[in-house]
């Protein structure tokens, strides 16, 4: 089967270790069957590909498409009078500990049917796509009960249905105490948790397991159980670590060889050099720092000194991080916690690919997806350094426009 060669682009291939982006400037891209096929000099083409079709981008450059490696995108409700509390000075936990935050969302996504989850997912799903992602994360974690929570994993499954997008689940049942639950959290796990992640790996809902280790919500120990769990299911783990305090949630991810660690605000020294031993991911979201006005900032220069991969992800959800703009996540990485544009646009890419343990996306080399982003800019850096312009020309999924 013919395929199509994109000509007169610019590379940015985000392999590590060479020219800064993995910049190429003298290769044609071709595409084949989904894939690319490969990368032909731009003035020495094989014979093999002299009879395909070409498309001229005018110069303009290519990426992989974006990858948002961490979201709670299906959701029932809003929760803008909780961002007005906290204008006033109430904290996150404060709130949640008077019954909103997570407690108010599942409430609302409870009340809500599947077919109104979806319809609101969409939207923020949308946003996400006309921005150039082809890779989308998307949590349960706001039904903390049987029914709702496979609702959720349905949902995420269903929008890889609607759009020409790619989504992997992550079971998050251990996000939060439901207030049926109140002060039972390993009964919860027991009767609740467990159960239901054991029924979703049944129905073929979920890709990961994750969880949110803080004193509002689960210790490390519990954790270890749902992580137990998990191991026994053949499923990989994440975690939502170290963002309020430092409970020892990033070393437990780095203990199960976690594909990632996020947000770790409070992660240490130790943390980054658990998680380099590991191999897990640091996922950073500047979305929930800027919303909650955090001043405590991650551990880069550590994770950098130890050699941890750094993804970039919005957090999308309704309490801490309603953000669904992934250029802007990068613009709020490099500005709130200093990462280079370089660091964000491979945080996006080539590192979220692996914070879902992926490796056929993330970076433009041959016999991986054709899953490509064009942009209207004269560099890379201009992705993380502009607010509010979409310079996207043409998002590319599977090798179709």
């Amino acid at each position: 089967m013919t395929g199509i060669i994109l000509t007169n682009a610019r590379l940015a291939t985000m392999i590590p270790g060479g020219e800064p982006y993995g910049a190429v400037t003298d290769r044609d891209l071709a595409i084949r069957d989904g894939l690319i096929h490969s990368l032909p000099p731009r003035n020495a083409r094989p014979p093999a590909l002299a009879d395909w079709p070409e498309q001229d981008l005018g110069g303009r450059l290519i990426t992989p498409a974006l990858i948002d490696c961490h979201t709670h995108i299906v959701h029932g409700g809003n929760r803008a009078a909780e961002f007005e509390l906290r204008l006033q000075g109430a904290s996150y936990q404060d709130i949640a500990r008077a019954g909103g935050g997570i407690a108010a969302t599942v409430a609302a996504t409870r009340a809500a049917s599947e077919e109104e989850l979806l319809a609101a997912a969409l939207t923020r799903v949308d946003a996400l796509l006309a921005e150039g992602a082809a890779l989308i994360e998307i949590k349960s974690g706001y039904g903390l009960d049987r029914d709702t929570e496979l609702t959720m994993l349905r949902v995420a499954r269903r929008i890889a249905q609607e759009r020409r997008v790619r989504v992997r689940t992550s079971f998050l049942g251990a996000h939060a105490l439901p207030p049926e639950f109140a002060g039972r959290a390993d009964a919860y796990l027991e009767q609740v948790c467990l159960p239901t992640l054991q029924a979703a790996h049944e129905q073929g809902l979920v890709d990961a397991v994750d969880g949110f280790c803080a004193d509002i919500a689960f210790s490390s120990e519990q954790m270890a159980r749902v992580f137990d769990c998990a191991r026994q299911l053949g499923l990989p783990v994440k975690l939502h670590a170290d963002q309020l305090s430092n409970l020892g949630g990033t070393r437990l991810a780095a203990r199960y060889a976690a594909l990632s660690a996020d947000h770790v605000e409070y992660a240490d020294e130790a943390d980054a050099a658990a998680l380099a031993a590991s191999n897990t991911v640091a996922v950073l979201l500047p979305g929930a720092f800027y919303t909650l006005r955090d001043t405590h900032l991650p551990p880069l220069d550590a994770l950098r000194r130890h050699g941890v991969a750094m993804a970039v992800a919005t957090d999308c959800n309704p309490g801490s991080s309603p953000l669904s703009s992934l250029l802007l996540a990068m613009n709020m990485a490099c500005t709130l916690f200093r990462l280079t544009p370089e660091e964000a646009l491979a945080g996006v890419t080539v590192h979220a690919a692996r914070a879902l343990g992926l490796h056929d996306c993330g970076t433009i080399a041959p016999g991986l997806r054709a899953d490509l982003a064009v942009w209207d800019v004269a560099s890379p850096a201009e992705l993380a350094y502009r607010i509010g312009i979409n310079p996207l020309y043409q998002r590319i999924f599977a090798g179709k426009p």
